[in-house]
């Protein structure tokens, strides 16, 4: 079932942004990090969005959490490993940590952890574009721009173009594993 199209998906990135530039005057101090895979494609695509409405550039990292995964060796002998890439220092700034879809909250868990390894963040805000509850963890996005009420069997996809030729954020019947 089809919950956002590419125009709903643009505006709520839109909507977002505003609220960061709200509550972040120092842009100079904000960076954005999102996690590998489609974390990583919001987080680009965020940082456009404030560039044009502000005008300043915010830095953009890519975060590979795979390693830091609590359920590793459940998911297979050789995973795949894609790079992180924060080609700026994080310590002492407002790191903006981007994900598609917030769950459980342990891949969060898993990117702080690997964030804390690079460096020491002044202050660490989550964005999601979805948050759709099931928290296993104590963990909660800073920035939402949609909740969902889902069923634990169920699954929220973001798909996007870059990644999937289109954009969409669906519900799918029947849960895969992640965290």
């Amino acid at each position: 079932m089809k919950i956002m199209d590419k125009q709903e998906i643009e505006k709520v990135l839109f909507s977002l942004c505003k609220k960061i530039l709200k509550e972040n005057e120092d842009l100079d101090s904000l960076v954005t990090v999102g996690i590998q895979r489609r974390g990583a494609i919001l987080a680009r695509r965020i940082s456009k969005i404030i560039q044009k409405l502000k005008g300043g550039k915010i830095p953009v990292g890519t975060l590979d959490i795979t390693l830091y995964r609590d359920d590793l060796s459940r998911i297979s002998y050789q995973p795949i490993l894609r790079s992180t890439d924060i080609p700026f220092p994080i310590d002492d700034r407002c790191v903006l940590l981007v994900d598609d879809v917030l769950y459980t909250g342990r891949t969060v868990r898993a990117a702080l952890d690997a964030l804390l390894d690079i460096g020491r963040p002044r202050k660490i805000k989550l964005l999601v574009l979805i948050d759709r509850g099931h928290r296993e963890l104590p963990i909660q996005a800073d920035y939402v721009g949609r909740k969902v009420s889902t069923s634990p069997d169920q699954m929220v996809e973001l798909r996007v173009a870059e990644i999937d030729g289109e954009e969409e954020v669906i519900i799918l019947d029947g849960q895969k594993d992640e965290i």
